[in-house]
């Protein structure tokens, strides 16, 4: 199980490690306020960018990862001892001490979720470790190196090779391989990392614009906000609700989704910071600056193809005329010949999650990734025709106001107030860039639906820039003169009828949930420890890809996921279908056969097809599977018996002449 101890060394080497070489670089390149608050942002995202290729060329191992992370450390101590290149404009504000402090507390609540709750009933867990089941990932880049082998399916190309957006996955495998820690350690540390770095990014913004460094508390008590689902649900149950609106689906605020999804979340404060550092650019062209923007925008796109990717290429789009009016005539050919640099420099870097993702589009079939659609809100009391029409003002009067109670209506009118008020230069630039990207967050989430997965990954994720401005937008407008009081009164009105919401997430992360399963998963490190004796490290292993499914809501194999720490053949529908470009009728296929297979009703083919088609070079069977008492391996001249605990497992090996 997940050491707490240890996730706390990863979250810390990382604050440490990260937030220097972050603040050496950001000194140089933005002013003080800013460079504060976006040191961990820029700090991660630089290191990770630049090293992946890195060490795909000459290895990845604890000794190569302590090695570049020292040459690193000297570099930006070095750094830290020249004079900023921004020494020059005047004082400002910054965040106090104490409000890092209180973030970093915040930051408690996502990482919270990630780890293993004890009781006398066993090892239970919260709904989130659901979507972190992609911690398979970090075990096989430290298994493995990089780039990374799919660990949920061995079918695509010719060894595996992993079709997803893995680089905040790489980070965390980067800070566990020196420390020893596991995967799920070292997920646990980054998640709060993540949240940490967008919670300081947000109050730097925020003191920058309003030149006042309480806008900094406010973030923080900003981001804490719930949706009004809880409260709405106290109205009127769920079941009443459901005729007039569909229940959430994952459209939520910071804290919710730093809980869930910490790549995207990241990715998100990539795009914040390129953005501030294109104006930055307008300002003072510099060639360290287009480096730095460069490896700011890679790494944005290979932790999230929606936000870094789809999302940012749109802001870019639109924000382009925001930014060229703002240049003198004489200086803006340079300003595009810098930035179409910049872009290729990008584009060369995350080259190769461009080819992967665009084979693993080609492999699933079925059509283009991204369509224009609409995010679906009402329920099934209104006519199909009528209901597709009314979602697309529902959006905006009924979603954002439900999932973003005090920041939506408030923030959108402290933009309009700032960008009214603001003098000419990077301040007014800069707010007007980052209102074009919460339009663009807002418009892609409600008009662009992903066709990949059972969900629409793209609208519940390309909102989270446009999020996290809203509540920089909120805090400014705190401090203003001109409607303070109307913002005021909106946000905190709508933080007191999200407290239901708010409280219901962190008391969910903390407390998990208990299932009659959590018995069984805690003796789970026994079994998995059992089948490394018997399976190489490049090994893939075939159990019951519905094994302790009631763990989360949806069925996964997260015993395999977090305590496995071996591939898989197949790892079952729900994570095959993020992680392995397999065509919809092919997944659904072998997901029968496996299923079929562990519950004791596969024929010889089916084992069979497990050995020779599917690369299972190791098998397992525990009591809770069918086939426990209709074992279709024991007869099977594929494998071979190697070991078996009475009332335990029995694992099986592919026999020699099979392999």
């Amino acid at each position: 199980m997940a050491s707490a101890v240890n996730a706390v060394c990863c979250a810390a080497l990382a604050a440490a490690f990260w937030g220097l070489l972050g603040h050496a670089i950001a000194r140089h390149l933005l002013p003080r306020a800013l460079s504060l608050g976006a040191a961990p942002v820029i700090g991660w995202a630089v290191f990770s960018a630049a090293t992946l290729p890195i060490f795909i060329l000459i290895g990845f191992s604890p000794i190569i990862v302590v090695g570049t992370g020292a040459v690193c450390a000297a570099i930006g101590g070095g750094s830290l001892l020249m004079r900023p290149a921004l020494s020059g404009d005047s004082p400002a504000p910054v965040a106090a001490a104490w409000v890092y402090i209180a973030a970093g507390i915040l930051a408690l609540a996502p990482a919270a979720a990630i780890l293993p709750k004890f009781s006398a009933d066993g090892v239970h867990l919260a709904d989130p470790i659901f979507d972190h089941s992609k911690i398979a990932i970090i075990d096989a880049m430290m298994r493995q190196g990089v780039p990374p082998v799919d660990p949920v399916f061995g079918g695509f190309g010719s060894a595996g090779r992993l079709a997803y957006y893995y680089l905040w996955h790489f980070s965390a495998a980067e800070l566990a391989l020196p420390l020893g820690a596991s995967g799920w350690e070292a997920d646990i540390g980054l998640t709060w990392f993540t949240a940490f770095a967008s919670l300081t990014l947000m109050m730097g913004i925020a003191v920058w614009l309003s030149k006042r460094s309480a806008a900094a508390v406010w973030v923080v008590v900003l981001a804490t906000a719930g949706s009004l689902w809880s409260t709405l649900w106290r109205i009127a149950s769920a079941d009443d609700l459901m005729p007039f609106m569909l229940p959430p689906v994952g459209l939520a605020g910071w804290l919710f989704q730093s809980t869930w999804a910490p790549q995207h979340l990241m990715s998100a404060a990539c795009v914040i910071t390129a953005m501030l550092l294109v104006v930055q650019y307008a300002r003072r062209q510099s060639l360290a600056l287009l480096v730095i923007l460069a490896l700011v925008v890679a790494a944005g796109f290979e932790s999230s193809t929606y936000v870094g990717g789809v999302t940012f290429a749109i802001a870019a789009l639109v924000s382009a005329p925001i930014l060229l009016a703002a240049i003198e005539p004489g200086r803006r050919p340079r300003f595009t010949i810098g930035l179409a640099v910049a872009a290729v420099l990008a584009a060369a870097l995350a080259a190769p999650f461009i080819r992967d993702q665009i084979a693993a589009v080609a492999a699933r079939g079925g059509g283009p990734p991204i369509v224009i659609g609409h995010f679906e809100i009402l329920g099934d009391m209104f006519p199909p025709l009528l209901r597709r029409l009314l979602d697309l003002p529902a959006y905006w009067l009924l979603l954002l106001p439900i999932e973003f109670p005090a920041t939506f209506v408030a923030g959108s009118i402290a933009l309009a107030v700032v960008l009214r008020g603001a003098k000419p230069g990077p301040e007014k630039t800069a707010t007007a860039v980052l209102a074009a990207l919460t339009g663009v967050g807002l418009c892609a989430s409600w008009l662009l639906v992903s066709t990949l997965g059972d969900n629409n990954d793209l609208g519940l994720r390309a909102v989270l820039p446009a999020a996290m401005v809203l509540i920089v937008a909120t805090a400014v407008g705190m401090m203003l003169a001109s409607r303070r009081t109307a913002i005021l009164a909106v946000a905190l009105g709508g933080l007191i009828l999200g407290l239901p919401g708010a409280a219901s997430t962190i008391r969910s992360n903390i407390g998990g949930s208990p299932v009659p399963d959590g018995n069984v998963f805690a003796q789970s490190p026994d079994l998995w420890a059992a089948v490394r004796r018997h399976a190489s490290p490049g090994a893939r292993v075939a159990n019951n890809p519905l094994f302790l499914e009631d763990l989360t809501p949806w069925p996964a194999n997260l015993s395999w996921a977090l305590l496995g720490h071996r591939n898989s053949c197949f790892a079952g529908r729900e994570l095959v279908l993020a992680l392995a470009p397999l065509p919809p009728d092919r997944r659904e296929a072998i997901n029968a056969q496996f299923v079929r297979v562990f519950a004791g009703q596969g024929s010889a083919q089916d084992v069979s097809d497990l050995a020779r088609r599917n690369g299972c070079d190791v098998a397992v069977i525990v009591p809770q599977d069918g086939a426990w008492t209709n074992d279709p391996f024991a007869s099977s001249p594929e494998y071979r018996l190697a070991e078996f605990s009475d009332g335990r497992w029995r694992i099986y090996v592919k026999n020699p002449a099979q392999r």
